[in-house]
């Protein structure tokens, strides 16, 4: 009997197409969206600017300052037309001796640039320019004294020089698919109370579980046997978006997806989170009068469980407070469980308190569901 009723939820369930798409499709397209977005804002690479260079001036000076910012990596010339930055030395420039009317530097800022970036450009460039004068000083110092010009000369701008700066090895940031793609598993499988919900309240109007309960079968034995076939789509859901993250995501110049921890421990948390969002799902089910009562209750939950989790914004995005907040969200728990995957390398011990968390959470929502089933067919559905 049991064995037949699991088969009859598998039928079931791929007979709602339109449900196992979203399932599938929208995390999908997500991941990819959400990469390619952010690939720059998570990117730990050295900033570039798109710089053009006017020298009205045509001094040594200012010839010397052009052929520096174009050797800096940092700077990427371009034509006027195509730069985010136009840097003009006007006519005088040259002169530093002239205290009286120095000449500045003309920054001009093509389209929309965030005010950030525009500090560290500044930075940058400022480093050119200090470095320029701080040579012709030691210039014009070295015909008065040798000593003095050299204790000029030996002041360093390098940053390396300058700073001692060290990474916390435990605190590593993820890249825009490291992030995505994990934040999309844990967000699209909480949707599975799409199709659930969908098929369960069919169920009910057409008095299905009320011959089920007539022929004796217990509300545990039909919650457990719609959990079967969503622990496998889960699973293939979860497999279905890292291949994503790891084989299409690199065709639009963003970072694969790397698994570098445990397959073991990657397999164990996302059982874990199906329990969990499986849980949630048939509570709502059970819940709700019907499919669009349980799908607008399972939207606006799963949304509230992501905007609070870190799957809308990051978590060290987060002020400290939103932070400690996040850690009430089941999608928090399985979010931070990938990362510790993807990021450090993680096994099962690793993850082993997220996935226990979720289990347990999970666990307590199917009991109860039995619960309130069981007394939903005892008033008769």
């Amino acid at each position: 009997m049991f064995s037949a009723m699991i088969k009859k939820e598998f039928l079931l369930v791929l007979r709602d197409k339109q449900a196992l798409m979203a399932l599938f499709i929208m995390p999908a397209v997500f991941i990819l969206i959400m990469s390619v977005a952010m690939k720059d804002i998570f990117s730990q690479k050295a900033l570039s600017f798109d710089v053009a260079l006017v020298d009205q001036d045509k001094s040594e000076i200012t010839n010397t300052l052009v052929n520096d910012i174009k050797k800096d990596k940092a700077f990427h010339i371009v034509k006027k037309d195509d730069a985010k930055f136009v840097i003009t030395f006007p006519k005088g420039y040259g002169d530093i001796e002239n205290t009286t009317t120095p000449k500045k530097a003309q920054i001009s800022v093509q389209g929309s640039v965030k005010s950030d970036m525009i500090e560290i450009f500044k930075a940058k460039l400022m480093n050119h320019i200090v470095k320029m004068k701080l040579s012709v000083i030691k210039e014009k110092l070295s015909e008065f004294s040798d000593e003095a010009a050299n204790a000029v000369g030996s002041v360093t701008l390098a940053t390396k020089e300058l700073f001692a700066l060290k990474y916390n090895k435990q605190e590593k940031v993820p890249n825009a698919t490291q992030q995505s793609v994990p934040t999309w598993i844990v967000f699209g499988m909480f949707f599975i109370i799409i199709p659930m919900s969908t098929i369960f309240i069919n169920e009910r109007k057409q008095h299905t579980l009320s011959r089920l309960s007539s022929m004796n079968v217990s509300a545990f034995s039909m919650i457990l046997s719609k959990i079967v076939p969503y622990i496998f789509i889960a699973q293939i859901q979860m497999w279905v978006m890292v291949a994503v993250g790891m084989f299409l995501v690199p065709y639009f110049d963003t970072p694969a997806l790397e698994i570098n921890g445990s397959i073991a421990a990657l397999v164990f948390l996302s059982f874990s989170l199906s329990i969990s969002a499986i849980g949630v799902s048939t509570l709502i089910a059970v819940n709700a009068t019907s499919s669009e009562q349980a799908t607008t209750i399972g939207g606006i939950l799963n949304i509230l469980f992501g905007a609070i989790g870190g799957v809308m914004v990051p978590k060290f995005f987060m002020p400290e407070m939103m932070q400690k907040l996040a850690n009430i969200s089941p999608m928090s728990w399985g979010l931070d469980g990938f990362l510790d995957i993807f990021l450090q390398g993680g096994d099962i011990l690793s993850v082993m308190n997220e996935s226990l968390a979720l289990l347990c959470f999970g666990g307590v929502a199917l009991i109860v569901s039995m619960i309130l089933l069981r007394k939903r067919i005892e008033e008769g559905l």
